[in-house]
């Protein structure tokens, strides 16, 4: 490619990209030459405002035509803005909790660092929401992976910190290898890594031993890209780095990494096997074939995560088993392929964003003062802090799936979305149904360690400007998109055509 035809791309469509990258070079070189006495929380600031810029040109992109660049590489479509509107605004809340994170071991040394590889994660996962290429997706999620891997260990002085770390390292990096020698295969049988490109090709897929070669490929990806969504039997790191990690860190993996693990999981698999034929032309798609293999995934997700719940004395373990089984929600509305299966994850994702960060900020707080992680600080604290005892409580009933929340929401979507695919998916249906009410039992004993138990400590809350940001978005909008959702799906309808720019 000639410098002329080069400097004559559309370069505008990156621009969300360039303002994060550019920030995080600045933010790198305030950290290397601002005195060392000065407070690295205006580095956070900085973060924060280049998110906005970020969000608002974000918008301005809404409702516009598909474009591309670098042969269709990096895409701009509905789906991409979509999705990337969710890990702009959760990165957002996140640098607000982590503004506001003052632990007693001293973290606080490495804050600078924090601030520039939290904004190079976010832009791995913002990369992959507009890949139509698989080695730039590729890219996007090992951007996102590393810097959550540091992320995860920056309490260097920290055993359970280390801890979690390592396990991440390991895990990761198994599954980005299983991720990648799925790819290989696909990209074998089509001569090109262009997501569309894979789709014409194997649209027209007749001979068996391809065919063979492809459902292999599909099950090396899921089972790569399951590690990332921490769904079963694929989970087990998830506990022990959700614990291990600082608050803020267990707050982004839990949303805006889950947000983009779920961005790859519908590009490639819809993209390259959602077409993939089985027996010529106009035959059944692979995928719709291997429904059942996600459905067995979705059902032991749910299970495995609400049940061993049920268990945990610790709060962010807790919160880590929840995690999965949100996953396993997530995974029963891709299971059922309805068309308004996009709408549904998105609005999911919308609700559990908010739901979960702002139980993360009140965690953050509660475990800050207590100085450990036990379910058993949350006793007594309507008496300590009636305004966090009650955010507290709507929030987890909102994660509960209770009438008149977000959460509610979300989950009768899914749950109509199983029944009415066709076939309809009864069974993850009903699993969905009894693992929900199982989770009452775990966010209930939360709720009655706040609210009639004793507290041991009679000590008030000072609630931090970042907390308290945090969670008037999280408990308004939870309530908000309960009572009037419609809110949130007329802004998808009317502005961005996620399933007919998705193929374009």
């Amino acid at each position: 490619m000639s410098f002329e035809t080069f400097s004559q791309l559309n370069w505008s469509i990156m621009t969300p990209e360039f303002i994060i990258l550019g920030v995080i070079a600045i933010l790198v070189l305030m950290d290397l030459f601002m005195p060392k006495t000065l407070d690295r929380k205006i580095l956070g600031w900085i973060g924060i405002a280049a998110i906005f810029a970020a969000l608002v040109y974000t918008l301005s992109m809404v409702g516009g035509p598909v474009q591309s660049i670098l042969h269709d590489t990096f895409r701009i479509d509905s789906f991409a803005l979509a999705f990337k509107l969710l890990i702009l605004g959760g990165g957002a809340l996140v640098l607000f909790l982590a503004i506001s994170y003052e632990p007693k071991d001293g973290v606080e040394r490495y804050q600078a660092e924090f601030y520039y590889l939290f904004l190079a994660a976010m832009l791995g996962g913002m990369i992959m929401t507009s890949s139509g290429d698989l080695i730039t997706l590729f890219i996007g999620l090992e951007l996102l992976s590393i810097t959550s891997y540091i992320l995860a260990g920056i309490r260097k002085f920290h055993g359970q910190s280390n801890e979690s770390a390592m396990k991440y390292v390991i895990n990761g990096s198994i599954s980005s290898a299983i991720t990648l020698f799925g790819m290989s295969y696909v990209y074998g049988l089509t001569g090109t890594t262009n997501l569309l490109d894979m789709a014409s090709q194997l649209a027209t897929l007749a001979n068996s031993n391809h065919v063979y070669l492809l459902t292999i490929a599909f099950l090396l990806i899921v089972v790569g890209l399951a590690f990332k969504l921490a769904a079963a039997p694929f989970h087990m790191w998830a506990p022990d780095v959700y614990q291990g990690a600082p608050t803020p860190v267990t707050a982004f993996l839990s949303v805006v990494s889950k947000i983009a693990g779920f961005v790859i999981v519908i590009r490639v698999l819809l993209t390259v096997f959602g077409f993939a034929a089985t027996d010529g032309p106009n035959s059944v798609p692979i995928l719709f074939n291997m429904q059942n293999y996600l459905a067995v995934i979705a059902g032991a997700t749910m299970i495995i995560g609400n049940v061993v719940a049920l268990r945990q004395s610790d709060i962010k373990r807790m919160f880590a088993y929840s995690s999965i089984a949100h996953a396993g929600y997530l995974l029963v509305a891709l299971t059922s392929m309805t068309p308004n299966m996009f709408q549904t994850i998105w609005f999911y994702l919308l609700a559990y964003l908010l739901m979960n960060l702002g139980a993360f900020a009140i965690i953050q707080v509660v475990t800050e003062k207590a100085g450990s992680t036990k379910i058993a600080d949350f006793a007594g604290l309507y008496r300590r802090a009636p305004v966090l005892a009650v955010a507290m409580g709507i929030l987890l009933i909102s994660l509960a799936g209770f009438p008149g929340t977000a959460g509610f929401i979300g989950k009768l979507n899914i749950f109509l979305g199983a029944f009415y695919a066709e076939p309809g998916h009864y069974v993850i249906a009903s699993i969905m149904i009894a693992t929900t009410v199982v989770s009452y039992f775990y966010y209930f004993g939360v709720m009655t360690q706040m609210f009639f138990r004793p507290a041991a400590d009679e000590s008030k809350f000072n609630i931090p400007f970042g907390i308290l940001v945090v969670l008037i978005i999280a408990v308004v909008g939870s309530v908000l998109l309960g009572i009037m959702p419609n809110i949130a799906f007329d802004f998808l309808q009317n502005n961005l055509d996620v399933i007919g720019d998705f193929f374009k």
